[in-house]
């Protein structure tokens, strides 16, 4: 790391009060452009301590940035990984109040849910389908606080990999029950479609996210733990959406997620 302990703090309280009063902050690499990734990460992993401490339940994990479109959408080239909190779902056909945000934009995403642990550097993708109790539809609501949702790979990760809310929906399936290289993906925004994909798109087979994330875990001596809810990334570019617009996302022999914004 580059950084000092008391500036990497500093950076914590900082984005922290951006994302619990939905305000914009300017990219942390622009007041530090010597970070590093790591720094990046150990600003994410003590916004995670705090929000624990305060009574958050960390209930899973994320990649972000996980498909072409999105990297090609954000101007980065690798993957990144967030946490997610108890505090960020919401149920099928959720009403998300849209003041609560800055400028959030959904992803439609197929999610794993783990039934053993995983860990190492050696992880592969057979062992990801072999520890995954079922996958479900997902859609991501995405807010990054940085200013005009302009930002580097390194400020994404100190925000968390712009995480805020998301809701499943459709049915659980068995990981191995579809070829979820080829389970196609529709979004639609007020019943116009935005987007379509397949789960190809990400990192050419969905489950190749945790393979990456179990691995980027190793690195902090950490496991992906059973019970894991693991969201893979947004299989297409992500959506702006705005107060009154209405979502679904349908998935090929999965179901539907839908979701609007009040």
């Amino acid at each position: 790391m580059t950084l000092s302990a008391q500036a990497l703090n500093k950076l914590a309280d900082v984005v922290l009060h951006a994302q619990d009063h939905a305000h914009t902050i300017p990219k942390v690499t622009l007041e530090h452009p010597q970070m590093s990734i790591e720094d990046g990460y150990a600003v994410q992993h003590e916004l995670r301590r705090r929000r624990i401490l305060r009574g958050e339940r960390l209930i899973g994990l994320k990649g972000g940035l996980t498909s072409k479109a999105k990297m090609d959408q954000m101007g980065v080239h690798s993957p990144s990984f967030g946490f997610l909190t108890n505090i960020m779902a919401s149920p099928e056909n959720a009403a998300i109040t849209f003041s609560s945000m800055i400028h959030p934009r959904v992803e439609a995403e197929i999610a794993f849910v783990t039934n053993r642990e995983l860990g190492g550097p050696d992880c592969t993708i057979d062992e990801v389908l072999a520890a995954t109790e079922y996958v479900i539809p997902a859609v991501e609501v995405i807010d990054s606080r940085f200013e005009n949702f302009k930002l580097d790979l390194i400020s994404a990760i100190a925000d968390n990999a712009s995480s805020c809310r998301y809701v499943t929906g459709g049915r659980p399936r068995g990981a191995r029950d579809l070829d979820l290289r080829t389970v196609g993906v529709v979004i639609e925004k007020n019943g116009v479609i935005q987007a379509l994909g397949a789960g190809a798109a990400v990192l050419n087979h969905p489950a190749n996210s945790i393979v990456m994330l179990v691995q980027h875990l190793a690195k902090y001596r950490e496991i992906l733990p059973a019970g894991s809810f693991v969201m893979t990334g947004g299989i297409t570019e992500a959506i702006p959406v705005k107060a009154g617009d209405s979502i679904v996302a349908r998935f090929q022999d999965m179901g539907s997620v839908s979701l609007h914004f009040v």
